[in-house]
């Protein structure tokens, strides 16, 4: 252990990522039963909660054992006190509450213009729901939310993110995180995928799962938190993302469509990254200097 812990301190990114891909990766792989059962497995809802434990305890064990590797007692502190920051602007709120749903309806809606099978789920409902189904409904999707957002931002935001902006700078580390981060989605996404991407073969399917719109709002995020510095709003706007994708489902898409609208929500998303690259290079440029 102590011959490995130089090359840690050396490269704590990378060991890391290492960290959170072995932890989610290779629970999920236990979870399901082993490798044979990622595209034959039966997506049970015992093992769906499995999995989903396993795959968001790798960011947040990884980052919290790197802390201590890394930085002990003053990483811990530190990591508290952006935890606990809550103290910032509202427009800060806004952009991490907002930019999922405006940005998923935009594409849905635009999307329902050719064909009504791409209307948001929040718009289509027609039965009646029992309040008691309602209740649990909403609480089961809250609840997926607000885990994901803690324990995954636990180490994105936590760990990784500031020390890839202090060497790369916000825009090619939110690309980098967000290409990791849809690649760390893989396994546990690939597990009773098969259905879901219907004639349309597997690999372009994931590829639109994972690669379209998480880099993008991985961006949005890093720059947020560049203004911020706070990992709760990091927490707010993920949790913000798992909510807004579930509630706007549109009811009965999968294959082909589900992948265009992935595709269209990823455009929405890059031409929001592009708006904001345009306003913060105005106003560095119009920022009158230091005296």
């Amino acid at each position: 252990m102590k011959s490995t812990m130089p090359w840690i301190s050396r490269h704590p990114v990378v060991s890391y990522y290492f960290g959170a891909f072995g932890i989610s990766w290779g629970g999920t792989l236990v979870a399901i039963g082993g490798p044979s059962q990622l595209l034959s497995g039966e997506a049970t809802a015992a093992v769906g909660a499995l999995v989903i434990m396993a795959t968001v305890l790798g960011p947040a064990a990884a980052g919290v054992m790197m802390t201590a590797a890394v930085s002990g007692k003053v990483g811990f502190r530190d990591l508290a006190s952006r935890l606990l920051k809550w103290r910032v602007g509202a427009r800060w709120y806004a952009a991490a509450i907002l930019t999922a749903p405006l940005s998923v309806t935009a594409a849905l809606l635009g999307l329902s213009l050719f064909s009504s099978e791409f209307l948001p789920a929040y718009l289509t409902t027609r039965e009646p729901v029992e309040p008691v189904a309602f209740e649990v409904t909403g609480l089961s999707i809250l609840v997926a939310a607000a885990a994901a957002g803690f324990f995954e931002e636990l180490g994105w935001t936590g760990f990784a993110k500031p020390r890839m902006t202090v060497q790369y700078g916000v825009a090619v580390t939110g690309i980098v995180m967000g290409v990791l981060w849809g690649l760390w989605h893989l396994v546990s996404n690939l597990w009773g995928s098969a259905d879901a991407a219907g004639s349309l073969p597997l690999g372009i399917y994931m590829a639109a799962l994972l690669f379209t719109f998480l880099p993008p709002y991985r961006v949005l995020m890093v720059w947020v938190y560049a203004h911020t510095q706070s990992v709760f709003i990091a927490m707010l706007m993920h949790a913000s993302l798992v909510t807004f994708w579930l509630v706007s489902m549109p009811q009965g898409i999968s294959g082909a469509p589900q992948a265009t609208w992935y595709v269209v929500w990823g455009a929405v998303l890059w031409g929001a990254v592009a708006v904001v690259a345009v306003l913060s290079r105005r106003r560095a440029l119009v920022r009158p200097p230091h005296p």
